[in-house]
């Protein structure tokens, strides 16, 4: 079932949200060997579900059960991010605009869930509350930084969840868990009130098992927010517009180069299908794609750096070591260098905004591979072993560097989850979604359901 018939049966009665939300704390408990979750809200949410139940009218989401990744503020509450130093801070003054918006259209929440240390890393391996362990394959990683979040909805604890993407933090734990997982636009959606990792990347975004569902969370989370400047809203109505058919009219780009130059013959199986779908079919080529991504590497490093430079020079010891070596190494990189950064983000857009005058729609791996072990300090990239933090995002990067909308997607193929990249233009969500619906229709894209996970 979809969320809209769900939520339709807590509207008409023939199931409580109450109901609901048992299932979810039971999954929670029974589940907990996953690691998904570092707190458990049992009480508020069941306040907050009795409360729908009293009443669901206007309630676009009522009784849908979500977490949250451990950086959107709640009201009371100390924002932790995945670090120990932040337990010394001020409880939050009121939630984070996306948990506002969620909860005002009836979600009820259910948790916080586990990431990578202040946001920074592929895995979820999280030094302070252990790692978050895949649900299709417990021994294996469950992606990062928003990997909690991805495991929670792969797992089947809540349907929804939401996580933020600064170089691909949505997008890989969605290939490696199985589930949809959608970056917008830059500026499309609110970050008010998450705790930042770099300003000038980050965003936020939904993760669920089917189009239709990210489509309708998607519409609850749009408009302008004065508390992010960079929020420009632009709100388009997606669960109202998903004409399924137009996926077979777009003209579709498959990436080549550097989005195929290090991906595993899974990676590749899985692009290939999705391609191969589309009558309108032309390679692409992006050139500025490997320039792209080391530019997002230099702007994460320096932007990050000085914005934990304080906690730096006063707590370096408590930070999970592989997050502070990285961001010691930002510290030191030249202040022109930046500079040389957004110049080169610059001729990337114009590349770009050229590209797209071709094509409607691009398609790229999300990930080089399947979710590699827990543990597992390095994976092979073109025949040389490299760090798993910092290289499950390769073809996420210069995506997000430019700000353009993203789908991560899971493809119907045995073994581990691998999903595809599909992107668009700036505003163009609507494009992502309709293509998706249609490969959702044709049996292409499947969130499969997973194996029991151990208790």
């Amino acid at each position: 079932m979809t969320l809209r018939s769900e939520i339709e049966d807590v509207r008409s009665g023939a199931r409580t949200a109450m109901s609901w939300l048992e299932h979810a704390l039971d999954r929670t408990t029974r589940d907990e060997g996953l690691n998904c979750l570092t707190v458990v809200f049992s009480d508020e949410a069941r306040e907050a579900a009795a409360a729908v139940d009293r009443d669901t009218s206007g309630l676009a989401l009522a009784g849908v059960p979500f977490v949250a990744k451990d950086l959107f503020d709640l009201a009371g509450r100390t924002t932790m991010a995945g670090s120990v130093i932040n337990a010394e801070y001020a409880p939050a003054h009121e939630d984070a605009t996306a948990v506002a918006r969620l909860k005002a259209a009836g979600a009820v929440l259910v948790g916080l869930a586990n990431m990578d240390e202040y946001a920074y890393g592929f895995s979820t391996e999280n030094h302070h509350y252990g790692p978050t362990r895949n649900p299709h394959d417990p021994a294996r990683i469950a992606g990062g930084s928003s990997g909690g979040s991805a495991a929670a909805v792969a797992a089947g604890m809540v349907p929804i969840s939401l996580g933020s993407d600064t170089n691909g933090s949505i997008r890989v734990p969605a290939s490696l868990c199985g589930i949809f997982g959608l970056k917008p636009t830059f500026g499309r959606l609110s970050r008010a009130g998450t705790f930042p990792f770099v300003a000038s990347l980050d965003h936020i975004g939904p993760f669920a098992r089917c189009v239709d569902d990210i489509a309708l969370v998607y519409d609850v989370l749009q408009g302008a927010d004065a508390r992010d400047p960079a929020c420009a809203g632009r709100p388009v109505d997606l669960a109202g517009s998903l004409d399924r058919s137009v996926g077979r009219t777009l003209r579709v780009g498959l990436l080549d180069g550097w989005f195929r130059q290090g991906a595993t013959t899974e990676a590749l199986a899985a692009v290939d299908k999705v391609a191969s779908a589309f009558a309108d079919l032309r390679p692409a080529s992006w050139s500025g794609a490997e320039v792209a991504r080391s530019a997002a590497f230099c702007m994460t490093a320096i932007e990050g750096s000085s914005f934990h430079f304080s906690r730096l020079s006063r707590q370096a010891a408590r930070f999970d070591p592989a997050v502070r070596d990285r961001l010691l190494a930002g510290a030191l990189m030249p202040a022109h260098l930046g500079q040389q950064v957004r110049r080169v983000r610059r001729s990337v857009k114009q590349e770009v905004d050229r590209l797209f005058r071709d094509f409607d729609l691009l398609i790229a791996p999300a990930t080089p591979c399947s979710a590699p072990r827990i543990g597992e300090a390095t994976i092979e990239i073109d025949g040389v072993q490299v760090p798993v933090r910092a290289n499950l995002g390769i073809y996420t990067q210069p995506v997000s560097f430019v700000g353009l909308p993203a789908l991560a997607a899971p493809v119907d193929l045995p073994g581990m989850p691998i999903g595809v990249q599909l992107i668009a233009a700036p505003w163009n969500e609507l494009i992502l979604l309709r293509a998706a619906a249609w490969l959702e229709d044709q049996g292409i894209l499947l969130s499969r359901p997973c194996p029991v996970p151990v208790a």
